[in-house]
């Protein structure tokens, strides 16, 4: 097995071109994923690459470094569409796998029920790819191909995501159900981002997590509640806003009580943030 450190992105992506490899940051994923097979022979651990590190505002977006972890996000001081990804980010893992994972590794790893996927979604993040070919932006919708897939080319790694830049009175925020308060996998999650003007709502992104093969935004629920009161968010949420939905039953719950589960999650949280507003 070959382990290549690399200090600059150039180097790294020379690497990756020279033949397949398992590129490395946090690994609070990749290791428990190995199970009992062996290490993959060539290991491309981005952790010294200085270009992947940092939250900016960089015109009309937020850049978050790919190594940029989850410890690092919530000291950061972001604006409130944030704090519903904070509030995700203080809910994955235990302090120690906050401090190693990486945002970036979260939407990589491409499960189901990734906490961080839908508080991204909501936000409206692309993901920013480089190769040796040059680099690339693909919305996040269009990244999370599937349950582990990703639409990431050979020779390509994930160098950002990009948060537009959205202004005015907003909140955030993220709900999940699990069997216990922390340390636990999503049953369902859902998370909010809402522009209110004059106490009406203006705009909103909402995003449903561990209910579908991919986590997806509720299109339908989020051009309903447009126009609606500060006070009576959590009214407009009705059983059919939730139809395109493709909940599986598992060992952590039925699909029908993850259908139910988050409705009331979306009445909890539309009700939360418009009493913030």
């Amino acid at each position: 097995m070959t382990v290549f450190r690399p200090h600059t992105l150039s180097d790294a992506l020379g690497y990756l071109a020279e033949a397949p490899a398992l590129v490395l940051s946090g690994g609070t994923d990749v290791f428990p994923s190995l199970g009992d097979r062996p290490a993959p022979p060539r290991i491309l651990d981005v952790t010294a690459v200085s270009d992947l590190r940092g939250i900016a505002l960089d015109g009309g977006h937020w850049r978050i470094g790919a190594g940029v972890t989850w410890a690092e996000m919530l000291r950061s001081d972001l604006p409130p569409a944030f704090d519903g990804l904070k509030a995700a980010g203080r809910q994955i893992g235990s302090v120690q796998i906050q401090t190693t994972g990486t945002l970036a590794g979260n939407i990589c790893n491409a499960s189901p029920a990734a906490d961080g996927v839908p508080v991204l979604l909501a936000l409206d993040a692309s993901v920013e790819l480089a190769s040796t070919a040059g680099r690339r932006v693909v919305a996040l919708a269009e990244f999370v191909t599937g349950v582990r897939k990703t639409a990431l080319h050979p020779g390509e790694i994930v160098t950002a995501i990009l948060v537009p830049r959205i202004g005015g009175d907003v909140r955030s925020g993220f709900e999940k159900l699990g069997a216990r308060a922390y340390l636990v996998i999503s049953i369902a999650s859902l998370a909010a981002v809402l522009r209110f003007e004059g106490g009406r709502l203006a705009e909103a992104r909402i995003a449903v997590g561990a209910c579908s093969p991919v986590p997806m935004r509720l299109s339908a629920l989020e051009r309903d509640l447009i126009g609606a009161t500060a006070g009576a968010l959590g009214s407009v949420v009705r059983a059919e806003h939730f139809d395109g939905l493709a909940p599986i039953d598992d060992v952590r719950a039925s699909a029908a009580y993850r259908r139910e589960a988050v409705a009331t999650l979306a009445r909890r949280l539309l009700d939360r943030c418009g009493a913030a507003a």
